[in-house]
């Protein structure tokens, strides 16, 4: 039996992880790839967009805070451009990235420790990423379909029952709703304790025309605010002090 190596490995440039280290490595090696697959272009540069969350799809293993914190330290040294200019709507701060192919040559060729290696052009570094021109995660699929398994029926009740509560149409099999509600049932959390969240918050928020847009799965659902929301027992007087913080916060992660 192999016990080390049951699924598709993953390949990153040894001198790129030593330069830009091992985390910053495996996001700018998958954001290469997305970059050759990607439909989104401005002034002749390919972007990939993705919020916080759809890279902690894209990465399993890593936290929300994880990807934050390696794509600053990206930013900041020079090896990624990220942007929201390019969103159409002002409100949408969904960033754009793309990498800088002149910072990463130059990092390459400053490296010092392989003298036989030719200093690197923007060229070659494009050259040598686009071996690894292949996603990392291979078997994401079934990553998802492995999810989607994990708790199908009670999250079909679950969506149900908010589409239901607020005449909204969320679908039970979009991967970040599954993830979430996998999370809290795995986390012990019945579909009733869920129903009784969204029963909870429709009452609170649903006549609220600045909080109603807040009845969905990414801020019922979403880890920091569940447990509170699970355990309150009476209606808040104040709805914007138990909001406005979890707004901001949560306006901020999907930067």
């Amino acid at each position: 039996m192999n016990l080390l190596i049951n699924e598709s490995p993953m390949i990153i440039l040894p001198s790129l992880v030593k330069q830009a280290g091992l985390n910053e490595a495996v996001l700018l090696q998958q954001l290469h790839f997305r970059s050759l697959i990607s439909r989104k272009g401005s002034n002749g540069e390919k972007w990939v967009s993705k919020t916080y969350e759809e890279w902690a799809e894209e990465f399993p293993f890593w936290s929300v805070r994880t990807i934050r914190r390696i794509i600053r330290n990206l930013e900041e040294k020079g090896y990624l451009i990220s942007t929201s200019e390019h969103n159409r709507m002002k409100a949408d701060n969904t960033k754009w990235y793309r990498i800088d192919y002149s910072t990463v040559s130059t990092a390459f060729g400053n490296q010092g420790q392989c003298p036989e290696r030719p200093v690197a052009s923007v060229q070659n570094v494009q050259t040598e990423l686009a071996i690894l021109d292949k996603p990392l995660l291979k078997k994401r699929k079934n990553i998802k379909k492995e999810l989607v398994g994990l708790h199908h029926d009670e999250i079909t009740l679950i969506i149900s029952h908010l589409n239901e509560k607020t005449g909204k149409q969320f679908k039970a099999n979009a991967s970040a709703t599954v993830r979430l509600l996998n999370a809290r049932l795995n986390e012990g959390y019945s579909v009733e304790d869920i129903q009784q969240v969204i029963d909870l918050k429709t009452d609170q928020w649903l006549q609220d025309e600045k909080f109603r847009n807040y009845l969905r799965p990414s801020t019922l659902f979403n880890a920091k605010n569940f447990e509170n929301y699970v355990n309150e027992t009476e209606p808040l007087q104040e709805e914007e002090e138990e909001i406005q913080p979890f707004v901001l916060d949560f306006m901020k992660g999907e930067r």
